[in-house]
């Protein structure tokens, strides 16, 4: 049985919604079974970048570290609800640190592979696939880093050029809107050699017409339906060894609820 951990954590975005992401976690919570939900505490104050070019930077470690403890606590398969996609810096280390037979699938309409370097925006959101690849900054590196030969970027069509110089020199696997389909995207896992899936899905991967409380919205994405497809397929092939859903900015309580049946649709498809 998965179990759950909250990560309201908004200080690695850099949208103007971004403290919406709070409201995100806190709605997707309630309708969660409490008896298996654990909150990690999120510090208030934004943090500072102590000159790393990483955008609040102290909290985002007193926030890693916390949920670390919350993870080691947890049992059976955890599904950790952000905030933003920094939450899956300790999430995705946690699994892989338990072995080296697990394949990433990034569902997101951006790679989140910039480097403090090439980053337009300094926020963490848009650099932790990045930091797990061991490409990252030491004070936000990985325990164990993720082989990009087993990582699948399922629905990027937001890249920037520092991205997509690193998918250009890498063996990430990519499989865009159009081809992501149940058998490719099985295929490319068994390509990786891993016999267990780790799912992070950040809702803007989804078309916006299928959901409206997202931070940075991008057009032409996928139906609701396929993703919910697409997990099944990889579930029904692959175990589960962990997942993460991220992304969720609704503008308000009365917006979250419309938001809601597609995000427990989802999750309904990873915890099943």
């Amino acid at each position: 049985m998965a179990t759950f951990v909250v990560v309201p954590a908004w200080q690695g975005s850099g949208s103007s919604r971004a403290m919406r992401l709070i409201d995100g976690a806190e709605a997707i919570r309630g309708d969660l079974p409490s008896s298996a939900t654990q909150i990690v505490d999120v510090p208030t104050e934004a943090g500072e970048s102590l000159e790393t070019g990483v955008n609040r930077l102290s909290s985002l470690r007193i926030i890693r570290d916390r949920q670390e403890a919350a993870l080691r606590a947890a049992t059976g398969p955890v599904i950790t609800v952000g905030g933003g996609c920094s939450v899956e810096l300790a999430a995705v280390d946690s699994v892989l640190s338990t072995g080296d037979d697990t394949c990433v699938l990034w569902f997101d309409a951006h790679p989140d592979l910039n480097t403090p370097a090439d980053s337009p925006s300094g926020s963490f959101d848009g650099m932790v696939l990045r930091a797990l690849i061991g490409e990252g900054i030491p004070e936000l590196s990985p325990k164990t880093p993720l082989s990009p030969e087993r990582l699948v970027i399922i629905g990027a069509r937001d890249i920037d050029p520092g991205e997509q110089e690193c998918l250009d020199n890498s063996r990430i696997r990519t499989l865009s809107v159009e081809d992501a389909t149940p058998a490719a995207l099985v295929d490319a896992v068994t390509a990786s050699g891993a016999k267990r899936v780790y799912v992070h899905v950040d809702l803007d991967v989804l078309d916006p017409a299928d959901i409206a409380g997202t931070d940075w919205a991008e057009p032409f994405g996928l139906p609701a339906a396929t993703l919910v497809e697409l997990i099944g397929a990889v579930r029904a092939e692959f175990e589960l060894a962990g997942a993460g859903i991220t992304g969720f900015a609704p503008a308000s309580s009365a917006h979250a609820v419309d938001d809601l049946g597609t995000i427990l649709r989802i999750l309904g498809a990873l915890a099943r």
